[in-house]
């Protein structure tokens, strides 16, 4: 009894210790990344100095589809002022990615991460996540989720990280 005990202890523990470290907050450096896109290498070091607002997707996701013209929409309003929308796919298929990009244009710089060490690196639970980084490179905000009830907060998230 004791020993089946004990190897349920070892295996929970094991599982805890194979959970991704807590998601990225405000205030934190957001990890790099470096990965492949339909234009090329997409890295995070590419963007220092810059604003980004970087959005976990994938195929599947509902809320996915609504936030991707929300998405465009951003990065048309205000590219001209310095803000960056990058897209990270973490669909495992690749084609799953693109079969949902054409249905749902990307006017922003896109990656996949087929690996799923990106998402792993920002502890990421909830399609979509988005965070806005700083030229610093710090998180500034993070949205869970999409929900139109959200879009004027999030757009004001991206004109304070805009002012000089």
């Amino acid at each position: 009894m004791k020993k089946i005990r004990t190897q349920h202890y070892v295996l929970a523990l094991a599982a805890l210790l194979a959970l991704p470290a807590t998601a990225i907050e405000v205030g934190e450096v957001a990890p790099g990344f470096d990965l492949e896109g339909p234009q090329g290498a997409v890295k995070l070091s590419d963007y220092r100095g810059k604003t980004v607002y970087l959005d976990f997707w994938a195929s599947w996701c509902g809320p996915c589809k609504q936030s991707f013209p929300w998405m465009n929409a951003m990065q048309a309003r205000y590219a001209s002022k310095g803000l960056y929308v990058v897209g990270i796919s973490v669909d495992k298929n690749r084609q799953d990615a693109l079969s949902f990009l054409k249905n749902n244009p990307a006017n922003f710089n896109l990656a996949f991460d087929q690996t799923g060490t990106t998402p792993k690196n920002y502890a990421i639970k909830v399609m979509p996540t988005s965070m806005l980084i700083g030229p610093s490179g710090k998180v500034l905000s993070v949205h869970r989720g999409f929900r139109d009830d959200e879009r004027a907060q999030r757009e004001q998230d991206i004109q304070q990280a805009l002012q000089p």
